[in-house]
């Protein structure tokens, strides 16, 4: 039996959402094919939860290669949304630090059903534990059409880039 929502989203409007790909941008760090996130609908620090989506093209990178007519989004890449959205709650409201948020594991990844080009791929993401400065937990789901698509646990750390040094030989 799958679990229940992380959060109830029926009454959400997605046609208004809260912060658009351009605000997206300024809290997450990737770009052109590597952006998955279209919106997010809603944040809720109380609950510390956050609903966004994807809305999957059918000029993905992935289109072309992965099951040749008849595309698949692969599973690296569901996972690959899912932590986006997480990495925006967590540098949104500064709970680990670091320059970016990196994948420190997963959990319990069940894939349950397949997402095509032209779905619209609703994420859910719950924060639900917390290490500051350390570690980040969460739980997330993918629903397409109110059917659970992908679910599991992740967890986020801090990564901080390393200053860059001056390699070459003077002498």
């Amino acid at each position: 039996m799958p679990p229940p929502k992380i959060v109830e989203y029926a009454d959400l409007d997605f046609s208004k959402p809260v912060h658009g790909i351009e605000e997206i941008r300024l809290i997450n760090p990737q770009r052109l094919e590597m952006e998955q996130l279209t919106a997010i609908v809603t944040v809720d620090p109380e609950n510390r939860t956050v609903v966004g989506y994807k809305d999957v093209g059918h000029d993905e990178f992935w289109v072309n290669g992965h099951m040749p007519d008849f595309p698949l989004m692969p599973g690296v890449v569901l996972c690959e949304c899912a932590a986006q959205l997480g990495g925006y709650y967590a540098r949104k409201y500064e709970t680990l630090g670091g320059d970016f948020i990196g994948f420190g594991g997963m959990n319990n990844v069940r894939f349950r059903r397949p997402v095509y080009p032209g779905d619209r791929l609703v994420l859910l993401v719950k924060l639900t534990r917390l290490r500051k400065g350390r570690r980040a937990e969460f739980q997330f789901q993918g629903w397409v059409n109110d059917q659970l698509v992908f679910n599991g646990e992740m967890i986020g750390v801090p990564i901080t880039q390393a200053p860059e040094t001056d390699d070459s030989d003077d002498a």
